[in-house]
């Protein structure tokens, strides 16, 4: 443990003047005037009614405001439900209305998907905010208004319910027991010592991707709790990325390959220009990273530049750039709190050196998918559980990943589930049969390809094909919606039913490293 005050709360008691956010717009916040709001913000959620236990839902930017709902649920025994501000209304509304969510907190950039999503899920007036105006909301700092700074009684450790897709199509969300602790009874930065971050000692953390997303969250929110200030992007861009590290010295980040390749593309002359040498620790996840990648980021930023591998339902794999360097290709060894093992399809653990399917176990507790008891049973052995990734094991314990999840798109970190785009191809009136993969993509890895069997009656060709994408905009984030859509006589099916999709997405990837 720490010798400094275990958690955000109790630092700001101790030392409320200190500067612990910088916000997008370049707003220093003190440990004092986050905590009022925070406090404030958990006395108005109990006056709209909410519980121990109960959800809330946010479709927020980077921002002072998503940090104070995370910081909120997490001291009011509350579940805060993140929501991809990418989304459409209906998804939104599946997620407020699937975590039994009793608010909704929405930014006015995402107006009409929040608006369509609210009336969809009808949730009451009474329960929408809005930070900015968004119509038959309620402005945001009405829930603020008048409420005490003071910190509220029955003080419990709530917790973040994140929604990840299953190969169904519709997201889950994954739900973890409340413990019915005082928030300080939890070591709550105690995640980053994976990673050789430690409290304090001068660290700075750049939060550069969507808080939205599990890991972003929880490499920001750790941070906080260890007293390491927030720089806050909204908006990333590759130059501005390396101008902040520079004008703050920041220290750690998560980041995604894409990310990399981008600032990799700059022009010499605008690397040469900033200072990233206070790095310690650039962290990245989410998607494979390719060698020439990994390599040359290694050679501009140094041993800085690290990896993992996990899921949003735990982890997982850490490796050094000292490990890859001497193991190229792996994601690394099982983290402290976790346990790797590889298993046949029978449920045999296979041993070092053998391909078979990745399994992993945490130390600190389970999860069930909210709602869904089928698929909490499903992809387990015993204590273990997998995201259907494929690996290898070696002698040393280091994992190689020797393909992805058989169907999942993986486009700029981001996970695409095609099963979902399939559903909203197949509700075209001219589609028959719809696949949906992922093809190259030389800056996001891997982007989104429609191969559709056209139903009797209609004819292929390039206004069918922008019909159809016209379709998908409608129903779809933009992250999901096809690129692009080819025509095929009739779909690769075998006597039962089966796609055989390896064959559709195959002549795509010829040449290609990351052939399926």
């Amino acid at each position: 443990m720490p010798d400094h005050p275990n958690g955000f709360w109790a630092q700001a008691q101790a030392d409320p003047d200190r500067h612990v956010l910088i916000a997008p717009d370049g707003e220093t916040w003190s440990a004092a005037r986050l905590h009022a709001a925070t406090n404030q913000l958990v006395h108005g959620l109990r006056a709209a009614g909410l519980e121990r236990g109960d959800a809330f839902a946010a479709v927020l930017p980077n921002g002072v405001e998503f940090l104070t709902a995370y910081l909120a649920a997490a001291q009011a025994g509350l579940y805060l439900v993140p929501v991809n501000h990418h989304l459409v209304g209906p998804e939104i509304a599946w997620i407020v209305s699937d975590s039994g969510a009793k608010v909704l907190i929405a930014h006015e950039r995402f107006a009409e998907a929040a608006r369509a999503a609210a009336d969809e899920a009808k949730l009451p007036a009474a329960q929408r905010y809005a930070v900015g105006e968004v119509a038959g909301f309620r402005p945001y700092g009405q829930l603020l208004d008048g409420q005490p700074e003071s910190a509220p009684a029955d003080r419990t450790l709530g917790w973040v319910m994140n929604y990840t897709s299953g190969t169904t199509g519709r997201p889950r969300g994954i739900r973890r027991p409340l413990s019915g602790k005082l928030p300080e009874e939890s070591y709550l930065g105690g995640f980053l010592g994976i990673f050789g971050v430690q409290p304090f000692d001068g660290n700075v953390h750049l939060v550069c991707s969507p808080l939205y997303h599990t890991a972003v969250l929880q490499f920001a929110g750790a941070s906080l709790h260890i007293g390491h200030p927030l720089v806050l992007m909204d908006k990333w861009t590759p130059e501005e990325m390396l101008r902040l590290i520079d004008r703050h010295a920041c220290t750690h980040t998560h980041m995604v390959p894409t990310q990399f390749h981008r600032l990799l593309a700059l022009p010499q002359e605008t690397k040469d220009r900033y200072d990233v040498s206070s790095m310690r620790h650039a962290i990245h996840g989410a998607a494979p990273c390719p060698d020439h990648v990994k390599r040359a980021m290694i050679d501009w930023w140094g041993s800085c530049v690290e990896e993992y591998y996990a899921a949003s339902e735990g982890g997982g794999a850490f490796a050094t750039a000292e490990d890859w360097l001497k193991k190229p290709g792996t994601v690394g060894k099982a983290w402290p709190i976790s346990e790797l093992a590889v298993f046949d399809d029978d449920g045999n653990r296979l041993p070092p050196g053998e391909l078979g399917t990745v399994y992993m176990k945490m130390a600190t507790g389970g999860f069930a998918y909210h709602r869904d008891e089928g698929k909490t049973r499903q992809n387990r052995i015993g204590d273990f559980f997998t995201v259907g990734d494929l690996g290898v094991l070696d002698e040393d314990g280091y994992l190689f990943l020797r393909d992805r999840k058989i169907d999942m798109i993986i486009s700029g970190g981001v996970n695409i589930y095609p099963a979902e785009i399939e559903s909203v191809l197949l509700s075209h009136p001219a589609v028959a049969d719809a696949a949906a993969f992922g093809i190259p993509h030389d800056d996001w890895g891997e982007e989104v390809k429609a191969v559709v069997e056209v139903a009797e009656s209609h004819r292929a060709g390039d206004a069918l094909a922008a019909d159809i994408l016209a379709h998908c905009a409608q129903r779809l984030a933009g992250y999901k919606r096809p690129k692009s859509v080819d025509f095929i006589t009739a779909m690769p099916r075998d006597p039962n039913g089966k796609l055989y999709k390896r064959r559709l997405r195959a002549p795509y990837w010829e040449g290609r490293e990351r052939a399926l």
